[in-house]
């Protein structure tokens, strides 16, 4: 079993990081945020751009991209008065691409698939 940053799918999940992990994820419950991910997937870019591409207001982006690095999802850096923005790293891409990947399964008809496991599940574990 391949591990990535000594990650396996048996490594539990306490306390502790089910809450950090739940706090990164309700970055992906508004859709502004994910949209500027989204945006940010492709390269970096200025507050200016973002807020031209995701048809947003500067503040409200500006809102928005706090929220985001302080989960560290994005950083930032100075370009002379430009602030630039960008994915912190490869990791909150593939989050992105693993939502959109899940959202194809599901558009392709595969919906269907999650009740069919749950009576699997329950069949295998002798409950009615």
């Amino acid at each position: 079993m391949a591990r990535v940053h000594g990650v396996t799918p048996s490594t539990p999940v306490g306390a502790a990081a089910a809450e950090q992990i739940a706090r990164v994820m309700s970055a992906l419950s508004t859709g502004s945020r994910v949209r500027i991910l989204a945006h940010l997937r492709q390269g970096p870019c200025s507050v200016g751009d973002l807020t031209t591409a995701v048809e947003m207001a500067q503040p409200a982006v500006s809102d928005q991209l706090r929220i985001l690095r302080d989960l560290g999802l994005v950083v930032s850096s100075r370009r002379g008065r430009n602030t630039v923005y960008g994915l912190h790293d490869a990791h909150v891409r593939s989050l992105l691409d693993e939502a959109l990947r899940h959202l194809d399964h599901l558009r392709a008809g595969h919906e269907d698939e999650g009740p069919r496991r749950q009576a699997k599940l329950t069949e295998q574990r002798g409950e009615s």
